[in-house]
């Protein structure tokens, strides 16, 4: 099978490592595809951040259309765009906060997430919300440090995940950590055995869901509400949208 999974900001250097971590995972019979869109933010750290990342993943997922894809992956921790691409094809498409919570409520009854800059804690308080998660997630801890400075200074990217980790399950008694940030993943297997419980990146959780799904033949329902959108003129920027 042929995943897609699209980190929705243009910085490479962060894709590459997303692919690593996807590839990491994989069945060998399972080809990754990691791209970056052609527009969008360097990284995604704000609603309007967020906001306009959204063309250029569901430019992405457009593509995948025509390239024999089995399943998209949203490889930012705001799921952005996650529910307009299921909208745009009958793959499946997961995103990876999405995956993380899912995956980390059978196996834990508790846990909180770990992410970047404090000003992004409202946007995933949002984000759990909407899926329904807010009974199990403690916390949403934050670091000084933003997006990319995870690629820049890994050492310094680990021992914040590492002191906010500690207190979650210290201080907030958490089951499990999520990692809320897709550049993160190369820090999971570590932080689990220091913490002496379930640490899980969402890139990862987000690969063994779409491969169990693509097992069992399953595509994203069409009956009404992800029916593909009706065709309608759109100017500017946007033509190209109107063209489904």
């Amino acid at each position: 099978m042929k995943i897609k999974v699209i980190n929705p900001n243009t910085t490479w250097e962060m894709t590459r490592t997303i692919e690593q971590a996807a590839i990491s995972v994989k069945r060998e019979d399972t080809e990754i595809v990691a791209v970056s869109p052609e527009l969008g933010p360097a990284s995604i750290e704000s609603f309007y951040d967020e906001y306009l990342a959204i063309p250029g993943v569901l430019e992405e997922i457009k593509k995948g259309e025509t390239e024999g894809v089995d399943a998209y992956i949203i490889a930012c921790y705001g799921d952005p765009g996650l529910q307009a691409a299921r909208e745009v094809t009958s793959a499946p498409v997961i995103g990876i906060a999405e995956a993380s919570m899912y995956m980390a409520s059978m196996l834990a009854a508790r846990f909180s997430v770990v992410t970047v800059l404090p000003r992004i804690k409202t946007m995933l308080e949002e984000v759990v919300a909407n899926y329904g998660m807010g009974h199990r997630v403690l916390n949403i801890r934050t670091t000084p440090m933003c997006v990319l400075d995870f690629e820049r200074d890994p050492i310094a990217g680990m021992e914040m995940l590492r002191q906010e980790g500690r207190r979650a399950v210290e201080e907030d008694d958490a089951e499990a950590i999520l990692l809320g940030c897709a550049g993160m993943a190369d820090f999971a297997n570590d932080l689990e055995e220091e913490l002496g419980v379930p640490v899980i990146d969402g890139v990862v959780a987000a690969v063994k869901m779409a491969e169990a799904i693509v097992d069992l033949g399953k595509k994203t329902s069409k009956h009404k509400t992800y029916k593909f959108p009706e065709k309608k003129e759109y100017i500017g920027m946007l033509t190209s949208f109107g063209s489904q």
